[in-house]
């Protein structure tokens, strides 16, 4: 799915609600430009403020991503595997982060299972989101940087992290190189 469908799905979804642009901003916090934006653009700047808007609409953050029939046991081949969603540093900011739903098609799913590549970041402030949830992350090759709450801990490829995601946080790569991860994502309805 590529981000212009994401924003298409919000606006439809919205649409669908009979939920204006200003509604929607009052029930997730965020600015009705912002959501503008991200309706016509497509660009996701984390997903703090996707998940808010899957809240607001009443609707999993897998609804974003397909829409198809629920298959079990659900398999995605490597060579199968197609880029889904692409999350911006900042609105309109470099790219961060190129994930890889392997969820899609199990509608039925209480967690989203995505391969992420972590792109290099140079700023030296780095922006942490929260939202309900756990995370669940194992490094499959570079090396990226967490920062949890106050801590910051490195993690090279094999290392793993479980960590709930409503305290502030951030996951980088670090170094010039991008690092690979695969993360598991709950997110309580």
């Amino acid at each position: 799915m590529s981000k212009e469908n994401v924003g298409v799905r919000i606006r439809n979804l919205r649409e669908e609600r009979e939920i204006n642009r200003e509604q929607l901003a009052e029930r997730t916090g965020l600015a009705p430009e912002f959501i503008s934006r991200m309706e016509d653009s497509g660009d996701v700047p984390s997903l703090g403020p996707l998940l808010k808007v899957a809240r607001g609409l009443g609707v999993r953050l897998g609804t974003f991503l397909d829409d198809q029939v629920s298959r079990d046991p659900l398999i995605v081949r490597l060579e199968e595997r197609q880029a889904g969603l692409n999350m911006h540093k900042d609105h309109g900011g470099p790219l961060a982060l190129r994930f890889f739903p392997l969820g899609l098609g199990k509608t039925d799913r209480h967690m989203e299972p995505f391969f992420i590549q972590v792109l290099p970041d140079p700023a030296r402030e780095k922006s942490l989101s929260a939202h309900e949830g756990e995370e669940f992350i194992v490094v499959v090759s570079g090396e990226i940087e967490l920062r949890y709450g106050r801590e910051t801990q490195r993690l090279k490829a094999g290392d793993s992290v479980y960590y709930n995601s409503a305290i502030p946080h951030h996951v980088g790569a670090v170094g010039p190189e991008p690092a690979e991860i695969y993360a598991v994502l709950y997110i309580p309805e």
